[in-house]
């Protein structure tokens, strides 16, 4: 038995209430459960109950056991003065205010359901298991699921947007600086996330903005800083983008000693970060006001065509410095652009709009659910488990479930824990 059951009976009120009594015999009538406290101090707050045709306002702390009240050493804390009912599972022993007037005490067992009980066990005592639920889950209807995962989605979203947040103010208050950073981060993939965001660091974005009419300037700035432009190659293309990161590197003061090592290694050639780095370059070399023309954009079709972008010619046939390739044009794919939607664009947009105070939450939905979903390990066993993500916020939603509720033992936070627990 875990506490946090205990607390989602009372606030939820999953018992039978129609005759509780003290366990002196003093009828109770719950008339507010009060309010959750998450923090140090009585576990509700400013509950109103009616104790034997007395109605009293006050806080409510819930324990397994009567004695536990003494484990905290509740007795000699002035915050546990104003407690007017003491909740528990077992009632062991008497509950004395520091004036010696006893506490009422709610026994809480003898009006619990059987059914509740049981299905409370079979939730939390699946250790073997992926997720606690994953012998039920199938069971909860698509209306409890579908809801919850919107839910999830915009959980997830905030907090992407206080990420973006620390990034505005890092930034100072610029979004073009920002959507930069977030960018770079992104075409960097899972392999090169943090090397890319470390590249996009070590300048200030007013360097872009000034280098943005001349695309190798902009490919010698991003190589450069991401120390590639090192090595012996005997390439015009190479030699001019040295002498201009020279150039450039003096003109400005650039440092790069905080950018981290970029990785080739088991990367599809595709995703070598050269490729990336000179569709990076060439995108911010098209749109000199990138953010103003995203935030702009609400159609899927819009966002597909302005992120359609290609690498410098150079890159056509060659996916590193040194050695040519058989020729092919490098245009950043749909799939790679919903990456970029689902973890950049579409988290800016809602943070944006957010600090503007407006919402935009039926044009976010709309985006999101016309992008494919994400295929991933969590996204695949959910799917063996009967839940099928239809989208990509669905996707999305699931990964927050995974990673936040179900790797935590939330299930009481869950509308699916909770769905399954009162299923008779």
């Amino acid at each position: 038995m875990q506490e946090d059951f205990l607390h989602y009976l009372w606030k939820l009120k999953k018992l039978d209430s129609t005759n509780l009594q003290t366990t002196t015999g003093e009828l109770v009538t719950i008339n507010h459960v009060g309010t959750h406290n998450q923090h140090a101090g009585p576990d509700f707050f400013n509950a109103q109950l009616t104790i034997d045709n007395q109605l009293w306002a006050g806080n409510v702390e819930i324990h397994i056991k009567s004695s536990d009240w003494f484990v905290h050493n509740h007795e000699v804390d002035a915050n546990y003065d104003n407690v007017i009912l003491h909740v528990v599972w077992e009632h062991d022993t008497n509950i004395f205010r520091k004036d010696n007037t006893q506490i009422p005490t709610l026994e809480l067992k003898p009006y619990v359901s059987a059914t509740a009980l049981n299905n409370y066990h079979k939730l939390f005592n699946n250790k073997q298991s992926w997720i606690n639920c994953e012998n039920t889950i199938a069971e909860v209807s698509p209306f409890v699921i579908n809801n919850w995962l919107e839910r999830l989605y915009f959980e997830r979203l905030e907090r992407k947007a206080k990420d973006i947040e620390a990034i505005l103010q890092q930034s100072n208050n610029n979004w073009e600086a920002v959507l930069f950073k977030l960018l770079a981060k992104n075409f960097g993939l899972k392999v090169n996330s943090e090397a890319f965001l470390s590249l996009a660091n070590s300048f200030d974005f007013s360097i872009v903005r000034k280098q943005q009419s001349n695309l190798q300037s902009l490919e010698a700035l991003f190589f450069g800083q991401a120390n590639l432009l090192v090595a012996e190659v005997q390439d015009a293309y190479y030699i001019a983008l040295q002498k201009e990161y020279l150039f450039l590197k003096q003109k400005f003061g650039l440092e790069d000693t905080g950018v981290l090592p970029f990785q080739f290694f088991r990367l599809r050639p595709p995703n070598f970060p050269t490729i990336r780095l000179s569709q990076l370059a060439n995108l911010y070399h098209v749109y000199h006001n990138l953010f103003s023309k995203v935030i702009a954009l609400e159609h899927i079709e819009d966002l597909y065509k302005l992120f359609s972008i290609s690498t410098s010619s150079f890159w056509d046939s060659h996916y590193t410095f040194d050695k040519a390739s058989k020729t092919s044009k490098k245009t950043i794919t749909k799939a790679f652009i919903d990456l970029l939607l689902i973890n950049t664009i579409i988290p800016l947009k809602f943070c944006y709009a957010k600090k503007q105070g407006k919402s935009i939450d039926e044009e976010i939905i709309g985006l999101m659910e016309q992008l494919k979903p994400e295929k991933n390990s969590i996204v695949d066993k959910f799917k063996t488990l009967k839940v099928d993500a239809k989208s990509a916020l669905q996707s999305q939603a699931i990964i927050q479930l995974k990673n936040n509720y179900c790797d935590n033992n939330q299930c009481l936070k869950c509308a699916v824990g909770n769905t399954i627990l009162t299923t008779n």
